[in-house]
């Protein structure tokens, strides 16, 4: 029989409301201090909800001294390559001449990557009177940019990245609305256990908080309106939620073959254990109520891992402060952990961060690795009423310090496309490859 591959997470760059690197999004959260705030980037007075979680200090980011790369990069895609630069820092390893074939890269990227300047552009040009001249567009080139146009292609993102690294090995998008990173991160894990590749680098990015971001969330009731409240407005699992604040950022780590990690004297975070995904065929906007897509994708990843239940000991919950979400998800939670579920720490870091959409899962995978190389289970913020349909044992206020052998991560995506991760301590995982399993 031949023993499966393992996969260690070696490398973690993080871009996030809550800083601009993977320590001090860390601290931040442990901190349980919420990033809303009024929004910045454009002006948003005309809206119902006015507040998100920006990214701050974005001119702070380290340059990138390659200029034909910086004229393709939007501002997620700058989240991307500094996120990604961090990860291979931390990993202390990067692509060769002789090994880029057996890196790969796989990213979850957001569906939005025209820039607010670029649609204001367009239509000052085109529309100034309130009637749209089609022909106006091809006279005036800041209106016919064919760098904005490159810039909103979904595969922009990886390109850049491969052109960053000299990544030659597989690579791809994925696209699952708020699952998007967390799937890329489960793609990833696969093509090691295949001998695909040897190390990949992998996350995910987005940015929505735009005119056209903004105003879809808002029409479909999903964002908090609680202007006055910012650093309130996003409240898992709190009975008087009301919508989840849309954040913004990238997490990327670097996966690598277990044995070449240890081999090497890489730290090591935690492996990355399992994965499972489902698609709940329910509603655009909602899972359903029992929960029934993230009780599969949890059971999978929970299989995936080769752990059962009793091994699981946190949950880095999707938790967007949604009303039906929350409490879709605890009941998942509830029907996958039985009479376990008040053993099994929850929390929704989200809670903090917002919601990053695409790059939701990526962070809140890096965040897992980090909970299980603190053994700190990060809090959930804002969580003053607990509503009693997500009775689950949620770690409140401030940081549980207890050793985590094992954590799992959902992110549930519109659309009905749900992700699990699992991950185990590195010190489990050598005892299990010490005992030949």
């Amino acid at each position: 029989m031949t023993t499966r591959r393992r996969v260690a997470i070696t490398g973690i760059g993080l871009v996030t409301p809550a800083g601009l690197d993977a320590a001090s999004t860390w601290a931040r959260i442990k901190a349980a201090r919420s990033c809303a705030g009024p929004i910045t980037i454009f002006d948003a007075s005309g809206f119902s909800t006015r507040i998100a979680a920006e990214v701050k200090g974005f001119d702070d980011l380290p340059p990138i001294d390659d200029r034909k790369l910086l004229k393709y990069a939007s501002r997620a895609h700058r989240f991307a390559l500094a996120a990604a630069d961090q990860a291979i820092a931390d990993a202390g390893v990067r692509p060769t001449f002789q090994d880029a074939t057996r890196w790969g890269c796989v990213v979850g990227a957001g569906m939005m990557t025209v820039a607010h300047q670029e649609i204001a552009a367009v239509q000052s040009t085109a529309a100034p009177d309130g009637e749209f001249v089609a022909k106006a567009l091809l006279n005036e080139p800041i209106a016919n940019d064919v760098m904005a146009f490159s810039r909103s292609l979904s595969t922009a993102g990886i390109s850049l990245l491969l052109r960053r690294f000299g990544i030659r090995g597989y690579a791809s998008t994925v696209h699952t609305a708020c699952a998007s990173g967390g799937q890329a991160i489960g793609t990833a894990m696969r093509l090691i256990r295949r001998g695909l590749a040897d190390r990949v680098l992998t996350g995910g990015f987005d940015s929505m908080i735009s005119p056209v971001g903004l105003s879809g969330f808002c029409l479909l009731s999903a964002v908090s309106p609680d202007n006055d409240q910012p650093e309130r407005a996003s409240r898992p699992f709190d009975l008087t939620r009301n919508g989840f604040v849309l954040g913004e950022g990238a997490g990327f780590l670097v996966l690598e073959e277990w044995n070449s990690a240890v081999q090497r004297g890489a730290t090591i975070y935690a492996e990355l254990a399992g994965d499972g995904n489902s698609l709940s065929s329910y509603r655009i906007t909602d899972s359903h109520p029992s929960g029934d897509g993230p009780i599969q994708s949890m059971r999978r990843a929970i299989a995936d891992a080769g752990a059962g239940i009793a091994d699981i000991d946190y949950l880095n919950a999707h938790g967007t402060s949604t009303p039906m979400n929350d409490r879709s998800e605890c009941a998942a939670v509830k029907a996958v952990f039985g009479d376990r579920v008040n053993e099994v720490g929850v929390s929704s870091t989200k809670s903090v961060t917002g919601h990053l959409i695409a790059a939701a899962g990526a962070v809140e995978a890096g965040l897992c690795a980090l909970a299980i190389r603190e053994s700190l289970m990060p809090p959930n913020a804002n969580l003053q009423q607990l509503d009693p349909d997500c009775d689950v044992n949620i770690v409140r206020d401030r940081p549980r310090e207890q050793r985590i052998g094992m954590a799992i991560s959902n992110s549930l995506g519109f659309g009905g496309s749900n992700s699990c991760l699992a991950f185990r301590h590195p010190e489990d995982t050598a005892a299990l490859v010490a005992s030949g399993r």
